[in-house]
């Protein structure tokens, strides 16, 4: 006989409000799980996609989330998984700090970041500033150490939480961690892809780091070589009588023409117009009684790290890095400066893009006279980083050291209104109203100012172009109203303009001319086989920066 049971309404209601409330419990944690993983497994991954330029970099398995997970499930005290997790998200984003400044460097100034150049982010900033502004630039890096933070501390929930649900899978979970690993050794063995050139067994994260770390010790090793690189110098001992012997009696100036390379010349868009310039002006030259000769230099530098280039041309050897640069600066290398100097010349440095003292100016390069933006007085409106056009600087240079008697001056002269953002943009004024300046006070708002310019990469390249007609306008504008009948100017670029104007790929040379009245000059460097004119062809002749030092020398001074 059966046994009757009773239903009680109340009861199978309770009981089916707590199964619906624990499914409503469980999808948010669902949820959650699922953000974890995605974090886990793209986050890591974001370093490889900025160093392949691809999203495909994105469809691979990360060893650094998969190790972390590992040591999670190893480790049985919460407080030391804790501190695990977070070690890891710190790691990741320091990777993909690193990646980004590469990124930015392969961009602009083509090369990879090296972590012994982290001082030269400053000057970054400081070109950012004048291109946005001050509070934009503060607040735009203020969000991204948020930002960073931020990730950091996802990242270390991230593994935490899927460690937590791998320990509720008990076995399961550990099977699943066996089998991903077990995935990622399989595919990194066999070479295995899942999207075509992307290995699907990934350590994007370890790899950003550790080429960092590689590129750091070569720039250590470049470093320990310098001593024997400076000690090894054949004009090193050369008596100041022996030096530049050709040369007594003219005022020798090295003008850099910032950004000034190939790719203003040949090849590009807007390569035809800074041609024209360049044949009208030598015209005039001719017209005014100058010669010139031309042909390239490999610069050691490309986008940007002007001092790199100096340094190079004036010390005969390779500098192509901040660490290099350092020790070289410290050292007794025979620069230019100091061999004119030697010989009896007076020296001038001359860059008006400075607002600080410069120590290395006397301590190194040992000029008697240095002159910045503070030096000169300009009263006119500031251009940006550019502060003070190029024409200005000429003006003033050539009434302060030029004009009258005077000893015999060697100057260097760094150029800057083709200095990136190339906005705004000076325009040239007759010579005789430069004054002190304050004729260019209506032209900083006539022009397009940065934010504007940099909104189209077709836009970037004419403001470039413009910039670059400029800075030679103002050079002959100088030659034709200079008085100075034993001039010699040696002009050239100090390095190829950013990846954006220059395009992928594109060489680091740039253009030099020597121009001078004197034939005696040109007889001097026949053996250069250089061009006749300033404009280059492409077949000119090409050589490393850090060989023009001993060269000049060389061709200028008494046969030993």
């Amino acid at each position: 006989m059966g046994v009757s049971q009773s239903r009680n309404p109340r009861t199978e209601r309770g009981v089916g409000r707590m199964e619906r409330a624990g499914r409503r419990g469980r999808a948010p944690w669902r949820a959650r799980l699922a953000l974890a993983v995605a974090l886990l497994v793209v986050v890591p991954l974001a370093p490889g996609v900025l160093a392949s330029g691809t999203p495909a970099a994105l469809v691979r398995l990360p060893a650094e989330s998969i190790l972390v997970l590992l040591l999670l499930a190893l480790l049985p005290r919460r407080g030391v998984r804790v501190a695990v997790a977070g070690v890891f998200g710190l790691a990741v984003v320091v990777a993909l700090v690193l990646a980004a400044i590469d990124a930015g460097y392969e961009s602009v100034l083509d090369i990879p970041f090296d972590p012994l150049d982290w001082q030269q982010l400053g000057d970054a900033f400081g070109v950012v500033e004048d291109s946005i502004g001050s509070p934009l630039a503060i607040a735009s890096t203020a969000l991204l150490a948020v930002v960073a933070v931020g990730v950091a501390v996802a990242l270390a929930w991230a593994a935490l939480r899927v460690d937590a649900a791998l320990r509720r899978a008990h076995g399961r979970g550990a099977a699943l961690t066996s089998t991903i690993v077990a995935a990622w050794v399989v595919a990194a063995l066999a070479g295995s892809q899942l999207v075509a050139g992307q290995p699907a067994a990934a350590s994007s994260s370890v790899d950003a780091i550790a080429a960092s770390a590689s590129r750091a010790a070569s720039g250590l090793a470049a470093q320990a070589a310098v001593p024997h690189e400076v000690a090894t110098d054949p004009y090193r001992d050369t008596p100041g009588s022996d030096l530049l012997t050709s040369l007594r009696g003219k005022d020798v100036v090295f003008a850099f023409v910032e950004s000034y390379g190939r790719v203003a010349v040949q090849g590009s868009s807007f390569s035809p117009g800074v041609d024209r310039v360049l044949r009208d002006g030598e015209a005039q030259l001719a017209a005014d009684g100058y010669s010139s000769q031309s042909a390239f230099l490999t610069s050691p530098t490309f986008g940007g790290l002007s001092w790199l280039a100096h340094s190079t041309l004036q010390t005969g050897l390779w500098i192509d890095r901040q660490p290099v640069y350092s020790t070289v600066i410290r050292s007794d290398r025979l620069t230019l400066s100091d061999a004119f100097r030697a010989a009896g010349w007076r020296t001038v440095s001359d860059v008006p893009s400075d607002t600080q003292p410069w120590s290395f100016g006397t301590s190194f390069y040992h000029f008697d006279t240095l002159l910045n933006a503070h030096d000169v007085g300009y009263r006119g409106p500031s251009f940006g980083y550019a502060r003070i056009p190029d024409e200005y600087t000429w003006k003033h240079f050539d009434d302060q050291e030029l004009e009258g008697p005077h000893a015999p001056v060697m100057a260097e002269i760094d150029l800057v209104s083709s200095h990136t953002p190339w906005a705004p943009l000076p325009r040239l004024v007759p010579w005789s109203q430069i004054g002190d300046g304050s004729v260019y006070g209506p032209q900083p708002a006539q022009g397009q100012p940065a934010s504007v310019v940099w909104q189209d990469p077709a836009r970037v390249q004419q403001a470039y172009a413009q910039s670059i007609r400029y800075s030679l306008g103002a050079m002959f504008a100088f030659l034709h109203n200079s008085t100075d009948p034993n001039l010699v100017l040696v002009v050239l670029g100090d390095h190829q303009p950013a990846t954006i104007v220059s395009g992928r790929g594109a060489d680091h040379d740039v253009p030099i001319s020597v121009i001078a009245k004197d034939p005696a000059v040109f007889r001097s460097i026949a053996g250069w086989h250089w061009q006749n004119g300033i404009l280059p062809a492409p077949d000119a002749p090409v050589w490393p920066m850090s060989a023009f030092r001993d060269r000049f020398l060389a061709a200028f001074s008494a046969r030993r």
